[in-house]
Parts: structure tokens; sequence; C-alpha cells
């Protein structure tokens, strides 16, 4: 009998902490930048786009990154065209991935490009 007491103290118990707790509203956390991606959706260049594509639809790039990769045949390197918004990736001359930038340090994603 006191353990069932007990278990039913503790039930009561639980749920008082959790109508308590849903009572509280959310906090303000961090930006997460899919969230903004899905907000505001863009058009980042197309896998398969080469250079001369990706330059006439977005114009020249604020940065071209050194190549990486490419001591060997089976490394091809890597080139980095970044742009304020997004970085695009490159292998031999045709596009790979693009990303988005990280618009804020609050943002929690991809950092701007780097050398």
């Amino acid at each position: 009998m006191d353990r069932l007491l007990r278990s039913l103290a503790l039930a009561s118990a639980l749920l008082a902490t959790s109508a308590a707790t849903a009572a509280v509203p959310a906090a303000n956390g961090d930006t997460l930048l899919i969230q903004r991606v899905q907000r505001e959706p863009g058009t980042l260049p197309a896998r398969g786009m080469t250079h001369a594509q990706v330059e006439a639809k977005y114009g020249a790039p604020s940065q071209r990154l050194q190549p990486a990769g490419g001591q060997k045949r089976a490394w091809p390197a890597i080139e980095r065209w970044a742009y304020p918004t997004f970085t695009v990736y490159f292998e031999r001359g045709r596009v790979i991935d693009a990303v988005v930038n990280q618009a804020s340090p609050d943002e929690i994603g991809p950092k701007p490009a780097t050398r």
C-alpha cells in the first residue's frame, strides 16, 4: 500500500511539473541557416553548370579561392567561387554544389568561404 501511495504521489508531481513547464513560453533561440533558407528561397547555381554559365547568370564572384586537391588523378581539384550570399564549388569546370553563406555571426550554419 505504501508503494502505491508513493507511486501516485510521484505521478502527480510529474504531471504538475509538466503542466507548469507547458505554460512557460518558449525562449528565443539561435536562427538556423536552414530556417532562413526555407523562409527566403533563392536560386542557387544548378549542379552541372559550367564556369561560363554561372558567371553569365550570377555575375563575377567576389572571390575566386585557390583550388584544393588535385594531387592525384583520383583527387580532382575543387575550385570555390564566393558570392556575397552563397559559395559555388566546381570540379573539372562544372558545379558540384552551391551552399548559402552564414548571414550573421548568430546564425548557425556554414561560415563564409576563407582562403
